[in-house]
């Protein structure tokens, strides 16, 4: 078995934790200056210039309700994974190694947001990062660590992958409780309200969310798992971009739209990188704003069933890129051969696709989960997966009834399959952005996943996690594969 350590930041670490404990405690000290000139005067500290004309608060009104000003939030994942030696008949450029692997990952970001006037947020995320998936990020399309970047490195790498605008403009309705979190503010809001998000984001930060299967720091790692696997997310390497959401709240239900750009390369940096990711790459490059491009829409139906709630989300996605279609470039590998350029098959096209994605609590502290994909797979994969065609199910449970509330288990499965078209590309010796094993024997990719998440100490948590990998790649005639990973977190 081949093993690769990496050092894990671990004096970076300890800095950061360093200078949160400072700013925890600055924090506090402005939260207590608020609490006693609401006690004085009947009205919180004075607020900066630009949200003088917020109207002031009520004399009784209770501290928590007074909209913060600033905050800022710190994270740290650690995840190590490995698998035995598999049976594998053929190998690819793409393929798991069958001999066996241990990769780590290590994740930190420092996220801050300030109010800048009535109802507008402004958000950072400093991300940097360090390590290698396993087989540098590739051979199965229910990747095993959402953790682990296409831009593996040995040395920390760093970038602002989050740098935005929020505007709410409120429509009335009950408000509700914003929460202190790494990417929003305390305080209230309209439930009936309209959000504009405008710079670099996630769109996976708006759309695609599920409670019990969203985030691979703290849930299942799945790549099949945290996303819907047929939807080709507009992202660079690293899964962020620059576009803009907008989104319509009303008590029961919202409608999302989003508009993203697209890399210039598959799989690789946007025009954004060259600033903002380092070390700094001149070839990080977007597509034409006209011509490459990814859009979004979504509408949730939020209901309860038996007190108990759910939701349903419907998606719709129409990409458009420089995408080879799986025709024209098998054409060119059958004629030329498996080593053949296939890229000259290349040109703009459409594709589009569809999503659902379902949760509901069946019981306090039990949810189930699923999510279904589809896409009309006649272009080549640009920027997060090859799939297809794709359905989930799983199941979630909190720790509370052995008291352990802060712990949970987590079971679900996956299963991925692609068109006839990108069959024969890949049976033809064509590679995609995660598959690609130099021929095909052609079988559904079946990922089953399961760990435990232990609360250690406030918010440090300890998980082991197990896969399993069947037809990775949608080849049967490679694997199973194993796959055994531990995952350290913390945040405050």
């Amino acid at each position: 078995m081949e093993t690769r350590s990496n050092n894990p930041l671990k004096l970076l670490s300890a800095a950061a934790a360093a200078i949160a404990c400072a700013a925890t405690a600055a924090a506090q000290l402005s939260t207590n200056a608020d609490q006693a000139a609401l006690a004085r005067t009947g009205k919180p500290a004075a607020l900066p210039e630009l949200a003088t004309n917020a109207p002031p608060a009520p004399a009784l009104e209770a501290p928590a309700t007074t909209p913060q000003r600033w905050n800022w939030h710190f994270q740290n994942t650690e995840v190590v994974q490995g698998y035995p030696a598999f049976p594998a008949q053929y190998s690819g450029a793409n393929s798991l190694p069958a001999g066996g692997e241990t990769r780590e990952s290590v994740s930190l970001d420092v996220m801050a947001g300030v109010r800048l006037w009535s109802g507008a947020e402004a958000h950072v995320d400093g991300l940097m990062w360090q390590g290698f998936g396993l087989a540098d990020t590739l051979g199965a399309e229910g990747f095993p660590n959402g953790e682990a970047f296409r831009l593996g490195t040995s040395v920390p790498n760093g970038s602002l992958t989050r740098l935005f605008i929020r505007q709410t403009i409120g429509l009335g309705g009950e408000p509700e409780a914003v929460p202190d979190d790494q990417l929003t503010l305390a305080g209230q809001q309209d439930v009936s309200r309209l959000t504009f998000t405008l710079g670099r984001f996630s769109a996976k930060d708006i759309f695609d969310n599920n409670a019990y299967a969203n985030d691979p720091r703290t849930q299942f790692m799945s790549w099949g798992l945290m996303a819907n696997e047929a939807w080709d997310y507009p992202a660079d390497a690293i899964g962020y971009d620059t576009g803009i959401a907008i989104e319509l709240n009303r008590p029961k239900w919202t409608l999302r739209f989003g508009f993203f750009q697209m890399p210039r390369v598959p799989n690789s940096q946007t025009g954004d990188d060259r600033f903002l990711t380092w070390p700094f790459s001149d070839a990080a490059q977007s597509g034409p704003f006209l011509d490459a491009w990814g859009m979004v829409a979504e509408f949730e139906r939020r209901y309860s069933l038996l007190n108990h709630p759910g939701a349903i989300r419907f998606l719709a996605f129409l990409n458009k890129a420089n995408m080879a279609e799986y025709s024209t470039a098998t054409a060119i590998l059958l004629a030329d051969g498996p080593s053949a350029n296939w890229e000259a098959a290349r040109a703009f096209h459409y594709k589009y696709g569809f999503g659902l994605n379902w949760e509901q609590e069946i019981v306090k502290n039990v949810g189930v989960f699923s999510r279904l994909g589809w896409n009309d797979d006649q272009e080549e994969g640009w920027v997060f997966s090859d799939v297809g065609h794709a359905g989930s199910l799983g199941l979630s449970l909190k720790g509370e009834s052995w008291h352990r509330p802060d712990d949970t288990f987590g079971l679900a499965g996956v299963i991925s399959g692609i068109s006839k078209a990108e069959q024969e590309f890949l049976a033809a010796g064509g590679t995609g952005i995660l598959a690609g094993d130099g021929n095909l024997d052609y079988g559904w990719e079946k990922v089953v996943e399961t760990y435990y998440d232990c609360g250690v100490w406030k918010t440090v948590h300890v998980a082991l996690d197990y896969q399993f990998i069947t037809d990775p790649a949608f080849n049967q005639a490679r694997g199973p594969v194993s796959v055994f990973g531990a995952r350290l977190h913390w945040e405050f």
